[in-house]
């Protein structure tokens, strides 16, 4: 969200110590302990920054199984600025295991795409591995970094040497920001917000038109990229709007609950809302229910499900972290970056649950770095 470029100022030590300051709420006698409940210390992993200067890193996925040039627990990042810092020009992936190094998986060039992605590539927080190394990465490309040349884009799909092998465009997606995939047998199912209905012609006033798509794919095909099976509208009526800071504001993190509940990050609405029976639905549920609104988040961004079921989501407004239970209970929350004024305003994007099940990866676009939280 944020375009600017600094090292970061604060020493580790300062940096738990304000980590401090977010603690759990209290658990009631007999209730689970938050999953962020004994995660207080925040880490530096690596730099994100690739050799052709892109920045800030906004998708982050974990890997699960290693194939090819992806390696199991390591994580993937997703550019979405170029080395001018302008947004919606980034053109790279990068690589980084939890020791610290960190590699360029991908760079892709707009002009030798195998299908096509109207307006170029400019990659977004819309990041997925799915089985056999197939990466499916968003892009909502811009000609000059600015709102007003903003494109409808496309998912890009690479194979695990990082080489694009085809594009999904068009059936709704427009503007793909945000993204999570769920795999049974030969099919996977992505979900994805889109932020561009409407929003370029709307001139910075809300319009009501984000969507959620699911993509059916069939990954069964060996040696083959997957196909796209069908396209349905599950979710709509969000409200998005472009913005001269953050280029667009709309629909963000999506993640999938364990009853197949999708759970949507409204950014502009401030809350976060559930739209059930995602799996097998074939209507739009609009903008679903509510689950919880205000307290303490302030534009949430990204968004994952924890190992009990919890919901975690980053702040735009404030570098906060915040724990929801599926019934609405906001119970815990941690300050991931304190930086700038507001404090932390504009640092977070893409997280994501490590292999383990007891950190969490971000990415912060106050250092173009990935961070743990631990």
């Amino acid at each position: 969200m944020r375009v600017r470029v600094r090292t970061r100022l604060t020493t580790m030590a300062a940096v738990v110590v304000a980590m401090a300051a977010g603690t759990a709420t209290a658990t009631p006698a007999g209730a689970r302990e938050p999953f962020v409940g004994p995660l207080n210390t925040v880490s530096l992993i690596a730099s994100t920054v690739p050799a052709n200067g892109d920045l800030n890193p906004y998708g982050t996925a974990v890997v699960q199984h290693s194939a090819g040039d992806l390696h199991r627990g390591n994580v993937l990042v997703s550019n979405f600025n170029n080395s001018l810092n302008q947004q919606g020009t980034g053109t790279t992936l990068v690589q980084v295991s939890p020791d610290g190094t960190a590699r360029q998986f991908a760079e892709i060039d707009p002009a030798h795409l195998p299908g096509p992605c109207p307006g170029g590539v400019g990659l977004t927080t819309a990041l997925s591995v799915l089985p056999g190394g197939w990466v499916v990465v968003g892009s909502l490309p811009t000609a000059d970094g600015t709102s007003a040349t903003a494109r409808a884009g496309c998912l890009l799909v690479l194979d695990s040497h990082g080489t694009v092998r085809e594009t999904f465009a068009g059936e709704g997606i427009n503007g793909p920001w945000d993204m999570t995939s769920v795999s049974h047998g030969d099919r996977t199912e992505l979900f994805v917000t889109n932020v561009l209905n409407g929003t370029v012609a709307g001139g910075g006033n809300d319009v009501n038109q984000g969507t959620v798509l699911r993509i059916t794919l069939d990954t069964g095909r060996a040696g083959e990229p997957p196909c796209r099976l069908a396209t349905t509208r599950i979710g709509s009526g969000f409200t998005e709007r472009t913005d001269p800071a953050a280029l667009v504001i709309g629909p963000t993190g999506v993640g999938l609950g364990q009853d197949g509940t999708l759970y949507v990050a409204d950014t502009a609405g401030n809350r976060i809302t559930a739209i059930p029976d995602a799996l097998t639905r074939d209507s739009d549920a609009g903008t679903g229910r509510e689950v919880t609104a205000g307290g303490r988040l302030n534009g949430p961004l990204g968004l994952a499900i924890a190992p009990g079921g919890d919901i975690l989501t980053v702040n735009a407004g404030d570098g906060n972290l915040v724990e929801t239970t599926p019934r609405g209970a906001q119970v815990a929350f941690r300050q991931l970056d304190a930086s700038g004024n507001p404090p932390g305003a504009g640092a977070l994007f893409g997280l994501a649950v490590d292999l383990d099940k007891d950190a969490v990866y971000f990415v912060d676009d106050a250092t173009n770095q990935l961070d743990v939280l631990h």
